[in-house]
């Protein structure tokens, strides 16, 4: 059974001045999915999600969230979403717990339950014991984050806008938030932007990804290769004489280009492949390791195939996107 459509959005673009920051945009969202928003700076991603959250009108086009429209219920819409923008502003002399309880009386959770629902965001994000009483000016930028990700949740919405949550963490706090992330997975809708790639390739179910304001790629990891990645790669572990390997290879018509050899030590290399995409074939290049077609001065110790990452999708999604815009230009 399909889920419900969360977030609709429908030929959406929205100018400052003469530039036009998002371009007739349109994507849907259904309801307990967590969806990566990419992009290069400045390609429309904060734009779209401040229209999303009510900050922004857009000039054209339309956009609804839970079946709400933005434009003509943006209260309404509110109510249902909550939202972390990017630096996360945050006033520095309150304590944590008393935001938390400002942040609640304004999103009009009934003061009977306004501790129960602050203690409970301050548990999610690992507040309460550490930082309740802290004042904001004094924390980390890691615990600063971790207090907009407890506003964002107060109320538990049914939306949940994150922009750029892990911008200047380390490496330890930015696995912290994944976590929480991942967490609100089937319980929310999450739309989050970052340019931790490898942090949204773990957690989001599908992305977005945005150009110039344009939308250029849509999908789960698995449908945007299919799409963008042109090429194999292989990784080939081996001792011996590289050369003589790669001529073997070439005496035997084999399409491919070395990208990288990385002597290991020992006599010990690793090669870099790049195959051309015909070539889904690779049983010529594993063949080698079989022992009668072992060469004298070669030896193979392992062969495998190097799958793309979310990084390298999102390269030849946004430079395949560049390249046809300038083309339409010329």
């Amino acid at each position: 059974m399909e889920k419900p459509v969360s977030i609709s959005v429908n030929n959406l673009s929205r100018k400052f001045g003469t530039h036009l920051a998002v371009k007739n945009i349109s994507f849907e969202i259904q309801a307990g999915e967590i969806v990566g928003f990419l992009g290069p700076n400045g390609a429309g991603k904060s734009t779209t999600m401040r229209i999303l959250g009510g900050l922004l009108s857009a000039h054209t086009g339309s956009a609804t969230v839970c079946g709400l429209s933005v434009a003509e219920d943006s209260l309404a819409v509110k109510r249902k979403i909550g939202f972390m923008q990017e630096n996360n502003p945050l006033p520095d002399e309150l304590r944590v717990n008393e935001y938390l309880r400002l942040r609640a009386e304004l999103k009009e959770v009934p003061q009977e339950d306004i501790s129960t629902e602050v203690r409970r965001v301050m548990d999610l994000c690992d507040l309460f014991r550490t930082a309740r009483r802290k004042i904001i000016g004094t924390l980390s930028k890691g615990f600063k984050q971790r207090v907009g990700i407890a506003d964002a949740l107060i109320g538990a919405p049914e939306v949940i806008i994150f922009d750029e949550p892990t911008i200047g963490l380390d490496p330890h706090q930015i696995q912290g938030i994944r976590k929480l992330i991942d967490s609100l997975r089937g319980k929310h809708t999450v739309l989050i932007s970052s340019h931790v790639l490898s942090e949204i390739e773990k957690i989001c179910d599908r992305v977005i990804i945005l150009n110039n304001g344009h939308l250029v790629a849509m999908g789960t990891k698995a449908e945007l290769k299919e799409a963008f990645i042109t090429e194999h790669k292989l990784s080939v572990d081996l001792t011996g004489e590289v050369n003589a390997l790669l001529e073997h290879w070439r005496s035997l018509k084999l399409d491919f280009e070395v990208l990288e050899e990385q002597n290991k030590g020992n006599d010990s290399y690793e090669l870099i492949l790049k195959l051309p995409a015909e070539t889904l074939d690779i049983e010529p290049f594993i063949n080698t390791v079989n022992p009668l077609n072992r060469l004298e001065n070669c030896r193979i110790q392992g062969i495998h195939i190097i799958e793309p990452d979310l990084e390298a999708i999102f390269l030849a999604a946004t430079t395949r996107s560049w390249d046809e815009v300038r083309l339409k230009e010329v």
